[in-house]
């Protein structure tokens, strides 16, 4: 089937895949990920086919359609800066869409069970969302058993992100003394406990020291596709290697952070603007 002709701006354009063969994930069996087709085929993480949504008579979405490819970190960034996050509250399926279609991890509706996103998406928010009264072990427990883990997985689970993390002195400690930092690790490593093939981060870990924050943002994984909504582009450098910018809810740019490299242009919000000025002036 082919796609609605583009009407969002210029880009850097790449070839996708037909419709059939996008719901390959990472999830793929090993035997076709060696196969040399699928470096050619690049499937897709996470599809949205004229997604829109509007708040307060805003329009956050309009219309808009972009594909990300399995293993990408891609950076959202947006004017209004709710567009982004928006975007990432509809793909988490917390927030509704007046129109469109949304594909995660080949998945093509909200599927809360352990085969669905359960296991296979990740989202954290602005907030960590987390009661202050919980200790870290109840929090990654209650993940494990949502994600239905029998409770020696949990437990393995459990060490492994509480050393990744460095929450093992809080584990069992209330999270409320370890302030928004700590709430802020907590909901992070909640949410790569079950390893999720799709993880969507709003504005993540902001507490948290600049340094320790970029080594806990660097995301192990090559099939993991991370995408990240940010209102400072420039805190995401080295982190991502894609960066989309929506305008009034419109995708006008989606590019490979190489092509600003190329131009000599910084990750940052005047590097973006310039990139898209750029873009126009080269396009036929």
């Amino acid at each position: 089937m082919a796609r609605p002709p583009m009407r969002q701006g210029p880009r850097i354009a790449r070839a996708r895949l037909p419709a059939e063969v996008r719901p390959l994930t990472s999830s793929t069996p090993d035997a076709l990920w060696a196969s040399r087709s699928v470096s050619t085929l690049k499937p897709a993480a996470v599809v949205c086919e004229g997604v829109s949504r509007i708040q307060r008579g805003e329009p956050l979405l309009d219309d808009l359609t972009m594909v990300v490819d399995v293993g990408a970190r891609l950076l959202v960034v947006s004017q209004p800066e709710q567009s982004a996050s928006m975007l990432l509250r509809i793909l988490a399926s917390l927030s509704r869409m007046q129109s469109g279609v949304v594909r995660l991890a080949g998945v093509a509706r909200p599927d809360s069970s352990a085969a669905g996103w359960a296991r296979r998406v990740g989202y954290v928010g602005p907030e960590a969302g987390i009661y202050p009264w919980m200790t870290p072990r109840e929090v990654f427990d209650l993940a494990g058993r949502i994600a239905e883990y029998d409770p020696a997985d949990i437990q393995r689970r459990i060490d492994g992100v509480a050393e990744h993390y460095r929450i093992g002195l809080n584990l069992d400690e209330p999270i409320r003394r370890g302030g928004e930092p700590l709430a802020q690790r907590v909901a992070l490593a909640s949410a790569m406990l079950t390893e999720p093939e799709v993880l969507l981060l709003d504005e993540p870990l902001r507490a948290v020291d600049p340094e320790e924050r970029a080594r806990l943002l660097t995301i192990p994984g090559s099939r993991r596709t991370v995408v990240i909504a940010s209102r400072y582009p420039a805190s995401e450098a080295g982190l991502v290697d894609q960066v989309a910018f929506l305008r009034d809810g419109r995708l006008i740019v989606h590019a490979p952070i190489e092509e600003l490299d190329r131009r000599g242009l910084a990750l940052s919000q005047r590097g973006i603007d310039a990139f898209i000025e750029v873009s126009a002036a080269e396009a036929p």
